[in-house]
């Protein structure tokens, strides 16, 4: 893709975030979001590949489905209501159906079985794109609509992603999917709080962006797409290695690093709401995200030189 048209590219996708993020009426969120969604189907497609084809396509169709019910449940509202603002959606079957539209547009489990594939397909570089960039739209239409959107719902999306997030993820041995079911896991937090507290939802995923951008970067400096590639970062670099180390165990939330932050302060709010149960669970699941984050860790940085190793090194 020539340097012209993957800038035109990239601007159209930040405009839609942009438009979306600063409108007030529906049917502009809604362009926002199509404006992003068209933007990012030539990026995921650029590798001319079937692979990276049928990735673009799964995007396109589940994005456009969301888009679609976003749509719906804003001109049912309009209808009982009379008004397309954004902060005015009080008509109870149409937040409903707006959470679950933001629930497959963010990959929130059940809804979240696009997103491992269509990384799978995608390049690194896009796959942070998918991760990060796009998660701001639908995140910002969740903060906007927090006080009407129904909050039960909430909680079991957070519950549901942030198990089925960490269970998935044990199984697997490519780095993409293993991040699409990390973004998966962390979103699952920021929708538990999202109903409860909105400031720690917009630090979670703050500190959530930071440390994934940095781990992609990570990944795509020592090309490692496999657990077993990972292996070799330590030959390649070695501070590389130790900060992707450091970043694998923040985003594990372990406590003296800068990702255990978010989960301490949802838990703290979830027991001061007097959801000990859910904040049990929640705690459980972490265990589970943290089972193969530790596990590309042993990987990439206690399996060291002159050690023998099981793969053979980049050079």
């Amino acid at each position: 893709m020539s340097p012209t048209i993957y800038t035109i590219i990239l601007s159209s996708l930040a405009t839609g975030t942009i438009v979306t993020m600063t409108s007030f009426h529906w049917l502009m969120a809604w362009i926002g979001l199509e404006l992003n969604t068209l933007a990012i189907i030539p990026i995921i497609s650029t590798l001319h590949h079937p692979r990276s084809t049928e990735a673009a396509t799964k995007y396109f169709l589940t994005q456009a489905a969301a888009s679609a019910m976003i749509l719906f449940s804003s001109m049912i509202n309009a209808w009982n209501t009379g008004t397309w603002d954004i902060t005015q959606m009080s008509y109870a079957p149409s937040n409903t159906l707006l959470s679950l539209a933001l629930a497959l547009k963010l990959g929130l489990a059940p809804a979240h079985f696009w997103l491992p594939e269509v990384l799978q397909g995608s390049t690194l570089l896009t796959a942070l794109i998918i991760t990060t960039w796009q998660k701001l739209a639908p995140m910002s239409l969740i903060y906007m609509t927090m006080n009407n959107l129904p909050s039960t719902i909430l909680l079991m999306l957070g519950l549901t992603s942030s198990t089925i997030g960490g269970w998935s993820g044990l199984n697997q041995t490519q780095t993409r999917k293993i991040m699409a079911y990390s973004s998966i896991a962390h979103l699952g937090w920021m929708a538990m709080i999202a109903s409860i507290m909105s400031y720690i939802m917009i630090m979670n995923l703050m500190v959530y962006l930071m440390m994934t951008t940095a781990l992609f970067i990570s990944l795509i400096c020592s090309k490692s797409k496999t657990i077993q590639d990972t292996a070799t970062t330590w030959t390649t670099s070695r501070i590389l290695a130790i900060i992707m180390m450091l970043l694998l165990l923040s985003l594990g939330g372990l406590p003296p690093l800068t990702g255990f932050l978010p989960k301490w302060l949802v838990l703290e709010e979830l027991i001061m709401q007097n959801l000990i149960p859910m904040a049990t669970a929640m705690a459980m699941s972490a265990l589970l995200s943290l089972f193969f984050y530790l596990r590309l860790t042993y990987t990439t940085t206690l399996t060291l030189p002159p050690n023998t190793l099981q793969m053979k090194f980049k050079w």
